[in-house]
């Protein structure tokens, strides 16, 4: 795929179709993604270690808060059905830190600008700023993407440290949409539409 939209819109097919695998496709997307390169595989890593939390607690939320049978009738324990909930969601959530990680590797930041600038352009036909748009996802992409420094909240309280670096201008290329990006785009449609099926 030459275009950055067909990218973007690639990734968004897999995230929503992601939400219906089950554990056999779920490690198909896994497999593909670990063999997608060593940049992937690192970002992948990155981005897992850095929602630890968030998993570790989601998981604690869904295992504890799913009704059913308690786990080996332990008291404390939570529900079996919890457990298999909670773990499928945690992987689920992984999997799609690792699609993440394939995106950012497979669109350097002016790139996914230039994707993000073209799938909103409808938008202003009701009116909507889509430069306005672009540039915040872009700003969350960054952040998602980069750790922020220690401390960092005492930066954005201080107003005097905004506007330093920033850039009046973003040049913006696209590419011609080819027949190679609505094909792939048709043919994960095809494959997902068949794993969330099979599920």
């Amino acid at each position: 795929m030459s275009h950055p939209a067909a990218r973007l819109l690639f990734w968004l097919i897999a995230i929503v179709a992601l939400q219906y695998l089950d554990w056999a496709a779920l490690g198909v997307f896994a497999l593909v993604l670990g063999l997608s390169g060593q940049g992937v595989r690192r970002r992948w890593w990155v981005l897992v270690r850095r929602a630890r939390f968030l998993l570790l607690t989601l998981w604690l939320i869904l295992a504890y808060g799913t009704p059913g049978d308690v786990w080996r009738d332990l008291p404390w324990a939570p529900t079996e059905a919890g457990i298999y909930e909670a773990t499928i969601h945690a992987v689920r959530l992984m999997v799609m830190l690792g699609s993440l990680g394939w995106l950012f590797e497979s669109l350097p930041k002016e790139r996914l600008m230039a994707g993000l600038w073209s799938l909103v352009q409808p938008l202003r036909r009701i009116r909507i700023d889509a430069d306005r748009i672009v540039v915040r996802l872009a700003l969350v992409f960054d952040y998602v993407e980069k750790a922020p420094p220690k401390g960092s909240w005492r930066h954005l309280l201080d107003e005097s440290g905004h506007g330093e670096a920033g850039l009046d201008k973003v040049r913006i290329e696209l590419p011609a949409w080819g027949l190679i990006d609505t094909l792939s785009l048709v043919g994960l449609g095809v494959v997902m539409a068949a794993g969330v099926w099979l599920a």
